[in-house]
């Protein structure tokens, strides 16, 4: 037996090449921070929606910041069922329309 069979015999069968997930989020992390901000943010507009009523009533106020609202429920029910990207883009442009409408609404 030469020296190269030899190596040969006592290498480990190795397994197919597995992909290395790399950097980056795995699915199930990237459901629960959706979520969590999601949660956040819902929390956050009510601070802000109390705020803002004890300021002045409106029903205009309680209608941009409860859609706004309906809107994290939302985000939050689309992460869960594994629609991430749908989710934050529909976070971002509802957090933008909602803070757009509470500057130009009177």
């Amino acid at each position: 037996m030469s020296a190269a069979e030899g190596e040969e015999a006592g290498r480990v069968e190795e397994g197919p090449d597995e992909p290395d997930p790399g950097p980056g989020l795995t699915p199930r992390q990237a459901r629960l921070i959706r979520v969590a901000m999601a949660s956040a943010l819902l929390v956050t507009l009510a601070a802000l929606l109390a705020c803002r009523l004890a300021e002045r009533t409106s029903v205009l106020v309680v209608g941009v910041y409860g859609l706004a609202m309906i809107l994290c429920g939302v985000v939050i029910e689309l992460s869960r069922n594994g629609r991430t990207r749908l989710g934050t883009w529909l976070l971002g442009a509802g957090l933008l329309a909602t803070l757009g409408a509470d500057w130009l609404l009177p």
